[in-house]
């Protein structure tokens, strides 16, 4: 809206003050909408707080779980609402608004957003303990990934060859039919595994942080066209303008720590975690990065592969007549493992966070390695 005004009007238009001309460069309006959204996050998160206070809307904890996470116990969540009007109020003021792929992401944070918000309501207003059931979280998923699918395939001439890092040439085309799926599977993965590292202060938030930082940097590369050929990315001109909104969640990724950091003052939920993760899943898309997510969101794979070995070993070795299996961690995610043997809160989520950046920092060094 603001990009509209004060450069496709009173300068495009108009030609007035030709200082202006600096709003139709993305990384300027970048720059403006990450502290856009991190001052609508610190502006709105103390009144928000009291708010989720009022209506009782308290985080449950697990008997089972860590017990030194009892005392979290009534902390306000659904904060993640605060994340998301960050991100959007910053993106509808200065991103172009004519861009597909603008779009497209945003659709992929509001529809991830809007089922964690329904698991977060079910179990928390309605007192459901399991909240939404998985069939329906699942079925929101693949509805969303269809309509993604069939607008960006459709309507947005989109490429269906990926790019798989460190291999130049090897850009296999899946076709519409297997790349849809394969959409599925990023967004679905994204959102669970951004959700499975939601368990301490300021630990996801933190993470998405860097995540997004990146990816900022990401869709600006790919989205010059020179540039990305010369670093043999697949170009894709339309990704440039969702800088723009890469770098709001950045911003609103820093406003929200500001109240999570620990000990929290809210819980983002999952509205927060399953909308943040669906955003990430859908920007490696449409940048055509979908396989360098996994080396960039590092943290993440490793939180949801925790849960995979978890599982998977416990019912391998299940002895049939206790029903009792082995664990490879003392609980998952991964996190958890390091509470139970000593770690505090806050080393872990420094640790992780140290992870998480030289992550980044390899999936940035790809980009080279070529």
């Amino acid at each position: 809206m603001l990009y509209y005004l004060l450069y496709e009007v009173l300068y495009l238009k108009y030609q007035a003050l030709g200082p202006l001309r600096v709003f139709g460069y993305p990384s300027f309006r970048a720059l403006l909408a990450a502290m856009t959204a991190t001052l609508i996050c610190l502006l709105l998160g103390k009144p928000m707080i009291a708010w989720l206070r009022r209506l009782k809307y308290g985080q449950e904890i697990r008997e089972e779980g860590v017990k030194a996470h009892q005392a979290k116990k009534g902390t306000p969540t659904m904060g993640g609402v605060l994340i998301i009007t960050g991100i959007l109020v910053s993106t509808l003021l200065w991103a172009d608004l004519s861009n597909l792929f603008v779009w497209v992401v945003a659709l992929a944070l509001l529809a991830h957003g809007a089922i964690g918000f329904l698991d977060d309501y079910l179990k928390i207003a309605k007192r459901q303990n399991l909240g939404l059931q998985g069939r329906w979280k699942l079925a929101g998923q693949v509805a969303t990934a269809l309509v993604i699918g069939g607008v960006l395939i459709g309507v947005g001439d989109y490429p269906t060859r990926l790019s798989i890092p460190f291999f130049k040439d090897f850009q296999p085309d899946l076709t519409p039919w297997l790349y849809i799926p394969f959409m599925l599977l990023v967004m679905t993965g994204s959102s669970n595994a951004v959700n499975l590292t939601d368990g301490l202060d300021g630990l996801a938030i933190s993470t998405t942080f860097v995540v997004a930082f990146a990816l900022t940097l990401l869709c600006y590369v790919t989205g010059l066209t020179e540039l990305a050929q010369y670093l043999n990315l697949p170009p894709q001109p339309k990704s440039l303008e969702v800088t723009v909104l890469c770098a709001a969640l950045a911003g609103a990724s820093l406003g929200f720590l500001w109240f999570n950091a620990p000990p929290a003052e809210v819980f983002m939920g999952d509205v927060g975690s399953l909308a943040i993760g669906g955003c990430i899943g859908c920007v490696a898309i449409v940048i055509k990065q979908e396989f360098l997510l996994a080396i960039l969101g590092g943290v993440f794979v490793i939180e949801t592969l925790s849960v995979i070995l978890q599982v998977s070993y416990y019912k391998l070795t299940k002895n049939p007549r206790t029903g009792i299996g082995k664990r490879i961690f003392k609980m998952s995610p991964l996190h958890h493992h390091f509470e139970l043997t000593g770690w505090k809160e806050s080393k872990i989520v420094f640790r992780f966070l140290i992870a998480q950046i030289f992550f980044a920092l390899l999936a940035l060094a790809t980009l080279k390695l070529r």
